[in-house]
């Protein structure tokens, strides 16, 4: 790997592809051909991919291609899969792709050989994770486990609660999950609503155990805890019962109550929004078994493996991420939609936008020189059909370019019938009709044919040429979660390798919380905090205090 990042605008493929965005546009009704679609449809474990309605063509896609040449990315491929710190600006190593390396693979990183303590952690987990699903583990007094609240937030959040989500149909009966993330008071207020404290399990995931959030939840959980168990019950007892951690801070752990023995670890070379793979996905464990999570950690690295070994025209996520720079960078595009038509995938885009925007929303690169090009994209989606009854409207006849990609599955989690229409049948066909009105839109000819009243034409055109990726599979099972996962991974990876950026590390969010903590004093009534501050705050400051009551 190159020591620096290579300036993509410098290379004779960035320019090269502007002068074929200055050139008209591939006409999808005319390029969209039997050997375009073969060619275009590409195969990446269990996941069947139709590239072929983007808008690109031979000479776009050879001079992408030749762009992730220039800039090295191959290179910066195989330093992340060998454990180099291609996080630079906190000299990490980035090794998720570990979380899911089989038993008996060796990946040997600033000395030691990461995987044998991957898959000890791992034993750890799915021993505690049987133990209360069996009802071995009990509460304070002897009652087996019907809840397990998952506290949390941004990746120890989102990637649970998405899979949690996701493979509902494989959840054990009796046994349920629930997250709190938001300090908002009405979070946790909601989620214990109606627990039975007796059967309730606290998941407590921080890997420094000081995030501000997840503790400040933490303990409002333990409070509720020890104010609703029977008189009697011994407080120690209760929280080493009720409470197990995620986290590698084991002194601030046990300082808590916990017992260290049950605290489960990761390690800093997995970034958090790259950790439900790890031991952050231990609520998912105990809800599906370990053996659907090894299921899912396996299409992990179906998808890793497709990634490093496929060949550059048949390489799903690097296309797919090269398609992204095209449009991001020379198209004009600033946000990408993701479609489900997986009602379970109802919280995949919202994990989607940790993943990709926490990454790729940097305007530095990794050697501390501003970029002077577009990055990152803003990732957003709802199920369909949903969205079609919402923004789909500014995706078919609007201004702006919204490239998008759909999702869909074969066989549907609950195969129902309305008389003696297949539903799922009918899902699909608004799946396929929706790409298909994407790209070809209608013309005015063709609204005219159809009897419409000339003022009404322009209104009925659809102007088409919008861009879409078909991702299919089978049915959606852990496998295939874990494949889609990693497959949104190395794409945000693919993008910031050609924009020469750190996607590891996330400073953005560090100053608002920083801020927070100095202004809490004023919020409570410190007046003389409140005096340092700007006009606007302290006007809303005072705002909060009178309507309080403060």
């Amino acid at each position: 790997m190159s020591t620096g990042p290579v300036d993509p605008t410098t290379t004779t493929a960035w320019t090269r592809l502007a002068g074929l965005a200055a050139a008209p546009r591939p006409d999808l009704r005319s390029t969209l051909t039997p050997a375009w679609v073969e060619q275009q449809t590409l195969v990446a474990a269990d996941l069947h991919v139709d590239l072929s309605k983007n808008l690109f063509d031979d000479e776009v896609e050879a001079a992408l291609l030749a762009l992730a040449e220039e800039v090295d990315l191959h290179g910066r491929r195989r330093a992340m899969f060998a454990g180099e710190h291609v996080n630079v600006t906190e000299d990490r190593a980035v090794l998720h792709t570990a979380l899911r390396l089989p038993a008996g693979a060796s990946l040997v990183v600033d000395g030691h050989d990461v995987v044998p303590e991957v898959h000890e952690v791992l034993a750890r987990a799915y021993d505690f994770a049987e133990r209360v699903r069996s009802g071995d583990w009990t509460g304070a007094t002897g009652r087996r486990i019907a809840t397990v609240v998952n506290i949390g937030i941004g990746g120890s959040d989102l990637g649970p609660v998405m899979a949690y989500e996701a493979l509902e149909p494989y959840r054990q009966e009796g046994l349920s999950c629930r997250f709190i993330s938001n300090i908002d008071p009405t979070d946790a207020g909601q989620e214990l609503k109606g627990l039975d404290p007796e059967t309730t399990l606290f998941i407590v995931s921080s890997k420094t155990f000081g995030t501000l959030e997840t503790l400040t939840n933490a303990r409002l959980c333990k409070a509720w805890l020890l104010e609703r168990l029977p008189a009697g019950t011994d407080p120690s007892a209760a929280v080493a019962q009720h409470f197990v951690a995620v986290s590698t801070a084991l002194d601030k752990v046990a300082d808590f109550g916990i017992d260290p023995d049950n605290a489960f670890g990761f390690w800093d070379w997995v970034g958090g929004r790259y950790s439900m793979d790890s031991a952050i996905g231990l609520s998912l464990m105990v809800a599906i078994g370990p053996e659907r999570f090894t299921e899912m950690l396996a299409g992990f690295h179906a998808m890793d493996e497709h990634f490093r070994t496929a060949p550059d025209a048949a390489n799903v996520p690097l296309k797919m991420g090269l398609l992204n720079v095209w449009y991001t960078n020379f198209l004009g595009a600033h946000t990408h939609a993701v479609l489900p038509y997986a009602q379970l995938l109802h919280r995949f885009p919202a994990y989607l936008q940790q993943l990709t925007m926490e990454s790729n929303g940097k305007g530095v690169r990794w050697d501390g020189e501003a970029v002077g090009y577009d990055t990152g994209e803003v990732f957003w989606g709802e199920p369909g059909t949903n969205g079609q009854h919402a923004f789909y409207q500014l995706i078919h006849q609007g201004t702006r370019l919204v490239p998008a990609d759909f999702i869909a599955f074969a066989r549907p989690a609950y195969a129902l019938t309305d008389g003696d229409t297949d539903v799922h049948e009918l899902f699909l066909a608004n799946f396929l009709a929706q790409t298909k009105a994407l790209a070809f839109g209608r013309t005015a000819d063709e609204v005219r044919a159809e009897g419409v009243a000339e003022d009404l034409v322009s209104a009925r055109t659809f102007p088409g040429n919008r861009p879409t990726t078909s991702i299919m599979a089978p049915e959606l099972t852990p496998g295939v979660l874990g494949q889609l996962v990693a497959l949104y991974e190395h794409i945000t990876f693919v993008e910031g390798a050609v924009w020469g950026i750190d996607s590891f590390d996330q400073w953005g969010v560090e100053l608002g919380k920083q801020l927070a903590q100095e202004l809490r004093p004023a919020v409570a009534g410190d007046a003389e905090v409140a005096a340092e501050q700007d006009p606007s705050t302290q006007s809303l400051i005072r705002y909060y205090q009178e309507n309080r009551g403060r």
